[in-house]
């Protein structure tokens, strides 16, 4: 089994997957390509993407099962243990030097900024 997920690709794309995977929801490809037809597919997704991103998804034999690829995701595959996972970007901490915005309380900057 074979998922692609497309977002914000060129709809040219879009057509070239239909002719092997079904689109079962915008920009969701799904089917059973062999191996060699998945990875030109992947390749051909990966030249024609732009400004978009992808994620490829198949069934494999490993402990998981699946395995995936990214294309120009924020989120990305890290092996840990023999385990893949995904690695998500901490968007959440604060620069260092950076002032807490105006009507926070004194113990928000402490928790947050680690200021007094």
């Amino acid at each position: 089994m074979t998922v692609i997920v497309l977002t914000n690709c060129p709809p040219g794309l879009r057509g070239f997957l239909t002719r092997w995977l079904l689109e079962i929801s915008a920009g969701v490809f799904i089917g059973n390509p062999s191996a060699r037809i998945r990875d030109a597919l992947w390749n051909e997704v990966q030249q024609y993407a732009g400004q978009g991103r992808a994620l490829l998804a198949h069934t494999t034999n490993n402990e998981q099962g699946f395995t995936f690829r990214t294309h120009d995701h924020a989120w990305h595959p890290t092996d840990h243990e023999g385990l893949t996972l995904i690695r998500r970007p901490n968007n959440n901490t604060p620069p260092q030097n950076s002032e807490p915005p105006p009507g926070w309380s004194k113990a928000s900057k402490r928790r947050r900024f680690g200021k007094k």
